[in-house]
Parts: structure tokens; sequence; C-alpha cells
């Protein structure tokens, strides 16, 4: 698997409304590249862009994959909304991809992944009967089956606790080792964790973070972590909105 780096340069509009200018973004190969800034900027926005999504946002610019091929079918995504059918056990649930394409699901590979993300036993169990964070470890798991060379992540870890949230980060950084990783989050320790690279965006573009050295996934105990930690929740209060 060719995980592709990715380069995006361009105005980013929602229908004729600007929302980002001057955007720059080089996304390594291989590496987890991570966006944050206050709520409404667009990185929900640009996290349907590189997945091919359709909607009314739309690039004055350019993205591509720096291999030369196109994304399309290179992509998995896991939005914020994360939906499961309701209907439907856990296990059909994590494949429901392979379904939608006529393919044999793997549902041992399935079972695997549940039990990766602590689901282990509950293959059965409906989405109703589960809580807030064990659901979006069911779409964890789901987006990880896909199995893609390029991966969206929208929030992933939102409605987990913290000690799930950092075994959660633990086990994607291992599982989705060799992609091409965009996480969308509010969460500045999430992203000194995680990320190769990062950006704060705002209106004007996106500006480059510094991370520390230690490569990831990072200590969340680390001091230089979280000293940066302390800095860039400086920087995020500063550009919320009035």
């Amino acid at each position: 698997m060719n995980a592709p780096a990715l380069s995006l340069r361009g105005d980013l509009f929602m229908g004729d409304t600007a929302l980002i200018r001057d955007l720059a973004l080089d996304m390594p190969a291989g590496g987890w590249s991570c966006l944050l800034g206050p709520s409404g900027v667009g990185k929900s926005t640009l996290g349907r862009l590189v997945a091919g999504l359709a909607g009314p946002h739309r690039l004055a610019g350019a993205l591509v994959a720096r291999d030369g091929a196109p994304l399309t079918g290179r992509v998995a995504m896991m939005a914020q909304e994360g939906q499961l059918l309701p209907w439907a056990g856990l296990v059909h649930n994590v494949t429901i991809g392979a379904h939608l394409r006529g393919q044999r699901p793997d549902t041992s590979r399935a079972r695997q992944l549940l039990a990766d993300v602590g689901l282990a036993g509950m293959e059965g169990r409906r989405p109703a009967s589960l809580s807030g964070g064990q659901r979006q470890r069911v779409v964890l798991a789901r987006t990880l089956m896909e199995d893609c060379p390029v991966v969206v992540l929208d929030e992933p870890f939102s409605a987990l606790d913290a000690a799930n949230r950092l075994m959660m980060q633990d086990l994607a950084a291992r599982l989705l080792a060799g992609r091409t990783v965009l996480l969308i989050t509010h969460d500045p320790l999430e992203a000194l964790r995680l990320a190769d690279r990062a950006w704060l965006l705002g209106p004007e573009g996106a500006d480059a973070l510094a991370l520390p050295d230690a490569p990831p996934p990072r200590s969340y105990a680390d001091p230089a972590t979280l000293e940066m930690q302390a800095r860039l929740l400086a920087r995020l209060q500063a550009v919320q909105p009035a």
C-alpha cells in the first residue's frame, strides 16, 4: 500500500462565501497532519474535501496526491456524526463498506478490530444499547476496517473519557502507521501527541505549528508537550470568536 503525500493550495469556499484564503498545506506521506482552529472555520469542510465528499464546498485551487494518482477510492473518512445502522449488530456495522461494495466481509478482522477498541463480547449488540463513547469506537473500527492509504479523522475521540481517549489515540497511531492521516480536532494535546505536522486555521490561511521533537505518539506527561499545550491553548483562546 502506497500512502501518498498530499498538497492543497487555494481558497476554500462554502457556496459563494470564502471560509479560508491562501491555504498552503503539505501533508507528508505516511504521516499524521492535524488541523486545529475555532468552530466554523472550515476544518471539517477541508476533511470532506480531502475525502471527496459532495457538498456546497469547493476549492478554488488544487488538491493533489504527490504520487500522481487520483484520490478517488483511496480515502476513508471517520466523520463527526459517525452514523451507525440502528438495526444491525456491531460486526455488520463495521463491515458495511464491504456489504455496500458487494464484497464478502472479513468478519474475523471486524471482530478483532472491535476487540482492539475495547468492545470484545459486544459484537451482537445494537448501537442503541451502547454509550456515546462506545458508538464512537465502533465507528473508529469501521474506518480502520476500510484499510485505505489515506484516512480523514474528524474529531474521532471527542466522545471518549480521558483514559479511553489516550488509549484510542495510541491504538490509531499503531494501526494507521504508514497511512497518510488528516486529523481534525479541537484538542491541543491530541494534536501535539499525534501530529507530524499541524496547522492552526483562520480566515486568512493556515499557520504551521511547532511540535515537540519526540516522535509521535508522544507522552501526554512529557514536559515539552505540556509546555507546548499551554502555549497552544493560549493561541486558541485568542482566536475564538467574541
